[in-house]
C-alpha cells in the first residue's frame, strides 16, 4: 500500500458499518489519478465506481459544439458512479480528474451486491445521491444567477473542504473551463481576491490565506451544498450511534481505531 493512504480517508467509506466495510475492503483497489485523466466518457459503461481520497473528480456536461462546464465535483466526501444503483449502466456525463491524487476503485458488481442486501449501505448511498443532486441543481442556479467571483469563491471553498490544507494545483484556464466562463473573468476575480489578501497564487498554484474572507464573498450556494452533505453524513453517524448504543465521541474513537488497524494491514 502507498504510505499514508487509507480507504477511511473517504468519508463515505468511513461511514460504513464495520461488517459492511469488511465485506468491501478486500475489493478496494488503490489507484493514482492524474489531473486531466478521463475516467468515463458520456455513455461509458460503469465497470468501476471510484471513492476519491486526495483527488477531486469533476462531472462535465458536454454540448454539441464541444463546450462543457462542471455540473458537480466529487472528492473525499463521496463517490463516482451513483447512476449505477439508480438504474443506469452508463455515465450521462464526462468524468475527469480535476485535481490529481489518490482514490479507491471498486468493481461495479461488488458494490451492487452490497447495495442489493437492502441494508445500511443502501440507505447511505441513497442519502449521498440526494446530496449530489442538491449540488448539481445548486450549481445550475449559481451559474445562472451569481457573479464569476462568487462562483469562483464557491469552487475554491468546496475544493478546500475536500483536500488537506495546502496549495491547490490548478490554473485560471482550468477554473474558467470548469465554470464555463471566460478566462479573463477568472483572472479578474482572482486578482481582486488576492488584493483583499484572501488568496495567493502563482502559475498553476493557488493558496487560501483567509477562509473567512472567502466565505464573506461567496454566495449562498456554498452553504446550501455543504449543509446538505453534512446533514446526510451526520444522520448516518447518528444512526450508527443508535445502533451501537455509543455516544458520538466514543463512535469516533472506534472509527479511528478501525482506521489505524486498516492502515497497519
Amino acid at each position: 500500500m502507498t504510505y499514508g493512504q487509507n480507504p477511511n480517508q473517504n468519508h463515505l467509506l468511513a461511514a460504513l458499518f464495520d461488517n459492511e466495510y469488511d465485506r468491501l475492503a478486500p475489493h478496494l483497489e488503490l489507484v493514482s489519478m492524474c489531473t486531466g485523466d478521463i475516467l468515463y466518457e458520456v455513455g461509458g459503461k460503469l465497470l468501476y465506481v471510484y471513492f476519491p481520497t486526495t483527488s477531486i473528480i469533476s462531472l462535465h456536461n458536454l454540448m454539441e459544439n464541444g463546450d462543457s462546464s462542471e455540473v458537480a465535483g466529487i472528492g473525499n466526501e463521496g463517490m463516482l458512479g451513483t447512476v449505477l444503483f439508480m438504474g443506469g449502466q452508463t455515465m450521462p456525463s464526462r468524468a475527469v480528474v480535476q485535481i490529481g491524487g489518490y482514490g479507491y476503485r471498486l468493481k461495479a458488481e461488488i458494490l451492487m451486491e452490497e447495495f442489493n442486501r437492502m441494508g445500511p449501505t443502501l440507505r447511505l448511498l441513497l442519502r449521498y445521491t440526494q446530496a449530489l443532486i442538491t449540488q448539481t441543481s445548486q450549481t445550475a442556479v449559481c451559474n445562472r444567477h451569481h457573479s464569476i467571483e462568487q462562483q469562483f469563491c464557491r469552487w475554491l471553498l468546496l475544493a478546500a473542504d475536500r483536500l488537506t490544507p495546502g496549495e491547490l494545483k490548478i490554473t485560471h484556464e482550468l477554473i474558467a473551463h470548469l465554470l464555463g466562463v471566460r478566462r479573463e473573468g477568472v483572472t479578474e476575480a482572482a486578482g481582486h481576491l488576492r488584493r483583499l489578501g484572501y488568496i495567493r497564487y502563482r502559475r498553476g498554484h493557488m493558496t487560501i490565506l483567509d477562509r473567512r474572507g472567502l466565505e464573506s464573498e461567496v454566495c449562498e450556494c456554498y452553504g446550501v451544498v455543504k449543509k446538505e452533505f453534512s446533514r446526510l453524513l451526520n444522520d448516518n453517524l447518528h444512526r450508527q450511534n443508535h445502533h451501537l448504543s455509543l455516544p458520538l465521541p466514543m463512535l469516533s474513537i472506534q472509527r479511528n481505531q478501525r482506521v489505524a488497524w486498516r492502515a497497519s494491514n
